[in-house]
């Protein structure tokens, strides 16, 4: 183990699997179901992180609440089509999570995902118990308030300067930075790496497994 952690959390999409091209695609044709203009893809990145009704009104700020609920609905039915299949994970996830828990370390993760989003990929994966926790961003404030963080530290009874984020949006490294923890950079996601780097993470990775040569002390 790395001798300044002992808790890994993880974002899920960008960062653990490789779904950013569909929610940038339900994101789209989400719009155009609902008559709205698409936005480009790198402003759909840009979102990428944030709880749904957040990431919607930031494209979108114009909407009335009711139409925020309608263009969530248009998007979800478009996700789940596409992902009847759940995104693959990026390589060297599984692996590494497996060397994670082998080696001592608390796992967590915190996503922009829904409750029920997060539980179905969880399932396909069999990993419905595998994270000490998770959450979601429909059961607690979005990214970047710290909260989500903060309920992962009291439930694992993890002190800050103890744990470690790990994401691919400027989101997840602003949440880390609020709630007084550590952060990597993943440039392989959402966001290109030159653009959070501003955030000053301990480390920017554009491979999954560089993370996990870091933590054991390997070269990549």
């Amino acid at each position: 183990m790395h001798p300044d952690y002992d808790l890994l959390i993880f974002d899920w999409d960008g960062t653990l699997a490789d779904s950013i091209g569909r929610i940038v695609e339900a994101m789209k044709v989400a719009a155009r179901t609902a008559g709205y203009v698409e936005r480009d893809d790198e402003a759909i990145k840009g979102i990428i992180g944030l709880a749904l009704p957040e990431a919607i009104l930031t494209l979108y700020p114009q909407l009335s609440d009711a139409q925020v609920v309608e263009f969530r609905q248009h998007y979800a039915d478009c996700y789940m089509a596409m992902d009847s299949e759940p995104s693959p994970l990026f390589p060297g996830v599984a692996e590494s999570l497996a060397a994670f828990r082998a080696a001592g370390y608390r796992l967590a993760v915190a996503t922009g995902k829904a409750r029920r989003g997060l539980d179905r990929v969880l399932k396909a994966h069999g990993w419905e118990a595998y994270f000490d926790i998770t959450r979601a961003a429909d059961e607690t404030r979005s990214k970047p308030h710290p909260l989500m963080l903060e309920e992962i530290l009291a439930h694992c009874q993890v002190p800050r300067e103890r744990a470690l984020m790990v994401g691919d949006a400027s989101f997840d490294l602003l949440m880390a930075r609020s709630a007084g923890i550590d952060a990597v950079a993943v440039g392989y996601g959402a966001m290109p790496l030159d653009s959070l780097l501003v955030h000053e993470p301990v480390l920017a990775i554009e491979r999954f497994t560089q993370l996990h040569a870091w933590l054991t002390g390997a070269t990549t």
